[in-house]
């Protein structure tokens, strides 16, 4: 059979296009080094709905306060055992230990604790 450059390069060809299908089929899933924290809670008594708007308004401030968040969720669609929930993302576990305490989230907790009854906290990274 003779050498046939043609055929040889629509071979070649379609291997790549095969091997890059396959590449790009596969998916990857990221493991984030941020950390989620993540608030579920249940409003204080007489609580006015000024106050709520307030606390979850003051979450996304946060985030432009504190270098060490990077998104905010705030529109708590269901949950399970609290009247609400929030997340704040950190970069990672220092940027949530340095924010403990820090100015930005004692400027928050003036709003914040008024308006919370009780909170559950779970911070989760990999």
């Amino acid at each position: 059979m003779p050498f046939n450059a043609k055929k040889s390069i629509i071979v070649c060809l379609a291997l790549a296009l095969f091997f890059a299908g396959i590449a790009v089929g596969k998916r990857g899933v990221e493991k984030p080094k941020s950390v989620i924290h993540v608030v579920t809670l249940d409003w204080a008594d007489g609580a006015s709905d000024e106050a709520k708007q307030a606390a979850l308004d003051g979450v996304a401030q946060l985030a432009e306060d504190y270098d060490g968040i990077t998104r905010v969720w705030l529109r708590s669609i269901k949950s399970q055992t609290k009247q609400a929930a929030f997340v704040m993302e950190f970069t990672d576990e220092q940027a949530l230990k340095d924010y403990s305490g820090s100015d930005a989230q004692k400027k928050w907790y003036e709003v914040y604790l008024p308006a919370r009854g009780s909170s559950t906290t779970s911070d989760i990274t990999n």
